[in-house]
């Protein structure tokens, strides 16, 4: 049997960009799936799309991660569908980006309950059920902003440097549980992340596939072994 094999997966934000390609990743390793977005249409159209070749291996709700009930209603389906949860996949993101001044506190909550908190409240959700299970591996997609700022940035860098340092401390709460934490670091990826339509100039940006294929690779490492903080980056950005 494949290393993922009937495991299941969670995936925030899976609908579409980076969180498709990676629950389309794990769909083809033969896990179970569980998408979620904050439009109930884009999940019904995601899984719709997904499951005319695996049907039976992915389902999913409307879910906004800055919400601990929709969160506690994300994880108790994947229970209720799957019998429990092996993989979590925190790639749910919302990027707002704009000076400091200007920036509104609304704006600011958008990002760093989406980015930050949103993860804590998945964590905190899943992490029961995966001790149930008797381990599990949890990976948040976090950014090169995460240890790169740049202005109009505040929110989503903080967001990001939060993350980073969220990731590196449930590692060591986690390690002695059976429970693998790694966090993914891509640097411009060609998506409609932000208001960017991603169109063909991008192409020297990364693929969304190229970060779900780190993802995968990771879920096959030994479990001996933790790349804790994974970063990448286009090889080959337009020359300043």
């Amino acid at each position: 049997m494949a290393v993922l094999e009937n495991k299941v997966a969670v995936v925030t934000g899976g609908t579409k960009g980076i969180g498709r390609a990676i629950a389309t990743a794990l769909l083809t390793e033969g896990a179970r799936v569980v998408v979620c977005s904050r439009s109930a249409a884009e999940v019904e159209r995601c899984v719709d799309e997904l499951g005319q070749k695996t049907r039976g291996k992915i389902c999913g709700t409307a879910c906004d991660v800055g919400r601990y009930e929709d969160v506690q209603k994300l994880i108790q389906l994947a229970v209720q569908r799957f019998e429990g949860i092996d993989i979590l996949i925190n790639n749910a993101g919302v990027g707002i980006f704009a000076n400091v001044a200007e920036i509104s506190p609304v704006q600011w909550r958008q990002v760093l309950d989406t980015n930050l908190t949103g993860v804590f409240h998945c964590c905190h959700t899943a992490i029961p059920h995966m001790k149930k299970r008797g381990g599990g591996y949890i990976i948040n997609i976090s950014s090169l902003a995460g240890k790169n700022p740049f202005k109009g940035g505040s929110a989503y860098n903080a967001s990001k440097f939060g993350l980073n340092g969220f990731s590196e401390a449930i590692m060591q709460d986690l390690r002695y549980d059976n429970i693998r934490v790694s966090y993914v670091m891509p640097g411009s990826v060609n998506t409609r992340f932000a208001g960017n339509e991603g169109t063909a100039t991008d192409g020297w940006k990364l693929a969304p596939e190229d970060v779900a294929r780190v993802v995968i690779d990771l879920l096959h490492h030994d479990p001996r072994c933790l790349p804790s903080c994974v970063e990448v980056r286009p090889s080959k950005p337009p020359q300043k």
